[in-house]
């Protein structure tokens, strides 16, 4: 049985509070949400924090509103966020995406913003601490070398939230707050561009509130691609966006790959491409073939990379069909 190290656990009353809880214990401290993901890391030794800050106490990260735009608060469940019934009308892509985080139970107790900032994954890394040793260890823990890319200077652990190309691809932004005051950033400026230094964000802020603008008129949608129906991580995530005139004309347009990359990958080249033209067949298949090239698996993940390179045309290919009402190509449910 694998267990939790030793550590101090600190409820804090204020996000301020928090941040400079972080900031007094530094490199020894982590923040804590719904924990769904930070203690089996922690059972698998890949984090080993002395001290866990917990957000549980702070009652204004919480809530979901939807007035004009949509706020949810970073504690806010996953559950709540895909059965909320404002969301799921006017941000479906958001509660979709919300919705094929793991499974029921974890996404009771996992939150919003905790997928957003969720850990980077890699197959060299993701495992018991024995295991690890045996291999002699990567450089995202313990080690000095990227096992899947020995000659890079860099982690390509890849990027595993759902949500996050779906609020890339609306445009939302995030609230955090320091020790001394806080600031709003586009999600985009969240993350990083290293496996392991993932997130951009300062170590002692606190993200608080996710902001969505309005998105009315705008058609979206958000595919995943994993092994199982549940559980799983996704190997590949399509968050797609598309704004039409009223002659169906394609006025402006976001499509954005996830667990492709070390950071959520946005397709600019296919978004230009399909401006000014009408979301045909024809026009999917070359957005889509345009879109995957910035996809950049390595062998990391479950199933081949090659492969997770060709889906990557594919679902996006299904996502625009799926927004321009056309037959997405998908199998049917089986029913036992």
């Amino acid at each position: 049985m694998l267990r939790l190290p030793p550590f101090r656990f600190l409820v804090p009353k204020t996000s301020r509070e928090a941040a400079s809880m972080l900031a007094d214990h530094g490199p020894d401290a982590m923040v804590v949400a719904g924990g769904t993901d930070l203690y089996p890391n922690m059972k698998r030794r890949q984090f080993e924090p002395k001290v866990l800050v917990s957000l549980r106490g702070i009652a204004d990260t919480r809530g979901i509103t939807a007035n004009g735009g949509l706020r949810l608060g970073a504690m806010a469940t996953l559950s709540a966020v895909a059965a909320h019934a404002d969301v799921i009308a006017r941000w479906p892509a958001v509660a979709k995406a919300a919705g094929l985080v793991s499974s029921p139970p974890l996404r009771n107790a996992g939150t919003i913003g905790g997928n957003l900032c969720v850990d980077t994954r890699c197959t060299y890394y993701n495992q018991t601490e024995f295991w690890r040793a045996s291999i002699g260890y990567c450089m995202k823990k313990d080690g000095h070398i990227c096992l899947v890319a020995p000659g890079s200077d860099k982690c390509w652990a890849l990027s595993s939230s759902d949500t996050a190309p779906v609020m890339i691809a609306l445009g939302a932004e995030v609230t955090l707050v320091g020790p001394k005051g806080e600031r709003r950033i586009p999600v985009p400026q969240l993350f990083g561009r290293d496996g392991i230094a993932y997130l951009a964000k300062r170590p002692e802020e606190i993200l608080t509130d996710i902001h969505v603008p309005d998105r009315a008129g705008w058609s979206m949608t958000y595919r995943k691609l994993r092994r199982r129906g549940s559980i799983d991580f996704p190997i590949l995530g399509v968050a797609a966006a598309i704004q039409r005139d009223a002659g169906g004309i394609v006025t402006d347009a976001r499509i954005v790959l996830g667990a492709v990359h070390t950071h959520p990958v946005e397709a600019t080249d296919a978004q230009e491409f399909l401006k000014g033209k009408r979301l045909d067949a024809e026009t999917i298949e070359m957005a889509a073939g345009i879109a995957y090239k910035p996809a950049r698996p390595l062998d990391n993940a479950d199933l081949s990379y090659a492969w997770r390179k060709r889906m990557a045309r594919i679902e996006v290919g299904r996502a625009l069909r799926e927004l321009a009402g056309l037959p997405t190509g998908d199998l049917p449910p089986v029913v036992a």
